[in-house]
């Protein structure tokens, strides 16, 4: 018999933390466009704070103290961080988009190599301000040249940022776990990435956004297995995501202008972190007790 303490079950109990994180994340502040106006800057540059405490730190230093204060603290940590970081990158979207992706790229195609096993807590410190390093450098020598649009620089990362949530998320890092040879398994995994962003670049962020929170909420939500029922089950909330939240803005006097741009929000910002700092973060608390 399947209980509360088990999928999907756990899965349906996070639900209750995981929406109304969403809908305030998405339009707490005086509604969907002044929410965007004022939540979607530091979201965006505090989701790599959120993957280093959740991917490299291992929660801390929310595991110094007890029960659900871990999750407090690790996310007072993370907003206080992403209101610091957007200020200094001057609430630039399409820059932490791409630092956030490329963090992700580090931690999960690159399996943090070189960084990961040197350390406790510095590594994830070092990951944290080379994507900053990287990132930084791409955007001033792309966007601020005007070689690339910032509307295109922040889309084609949306869009890789997708395929590092269907490989490395929705499927286990298969098929690339089943190399061995760790020099060959990552030059394959970042290669073919980086090939189907490129090859689908020309998916809109608001596609790519339902695509990467469709994953989180399937595979790490409700921890769906195999990768079969994981990719069939994303792409049918993926499909009803990028159709139904576009109705959502429409129904809430959203201008077409900002359409696009909020509904890649309260998906691939809003609905992906509430996900993430449910299970990563929180540890489903106060669902399943430690």
């Amino acid at each position: 018999m399947t209980t509360f303490s088990e999928q999907p079950g756990r899965g349906l109990l996070g639900l209750v933390f995981v929406l109304p994180v969403t809908a305030l994340l998405a339009a707490g502040v005086g509604g969907p466009v002044r929410t965007l106006q004022v939540l979607g800057p530091p979201i965006t540059f505090a989701l790599p704070i959120v993957a280093m405490i959740a991917f490299w730190w291992a929660d801390w230093p929310g595991t110094l103290v007890r029960g659900g204060w871990t999750g407090v603290s690790d996310t007072a940590l993370v907003a206080a961080g992403g209101v610091v970081l957007a200020l200094l990158g001057r609430d630039t979207v399409p820059l932490a988009a791409g630092i956030f992706t490329l963090m992700l790229q580090l931690t999960l195609v690159g399996e943090g190599w070189p960084l990961r096993g040197r350390g406790r807590h510095w590594p994830g410190v070092a990951a944290l301000a080379s994507c900053w390093v990287v990132g930084l450098g791409l955007y001033l020598g792309l966007v601020a040249t005007g070689v690339v649009s910032g509307e295109d620089y922040a889309a084609w990362f949306a869009v890789l940022g997708a395929w590092q949530m269907i490989f490395f998320v929705g499927m286990r890092g298969r098929p690339f776990a089943r190399i061995r040879r760790r020099a060959v398994r990552l030059a394959t995994a970042h290669g073919v990435v980086v090939a189907c962003a490129g090859a689908t670049f020309w998916v809109p962020p608001p596609v790519a956004g339902s695509a990467i929170a469709s994953v989180l909420v399937v595979a790490m939500l409700f921890e769906v297995r195999p990768a079969v029922g994981v990719s069939l089950l994303v792409a049918l909330l993926t499909a009803a995501l990028s159709t139904l939240v576009p109705l959502v803005a429409r129904g809430a006097a959203v201008p077409e202008r900002l359409a696009g741009a909020w509904t890649t929000h309260a998906t691939m910002n809003a609905l992906s972190l509430a996900v993430i700092l449910h299970v990563a973060v929180w540890r489903r608390w106060p669902v399943s007790a430690p």
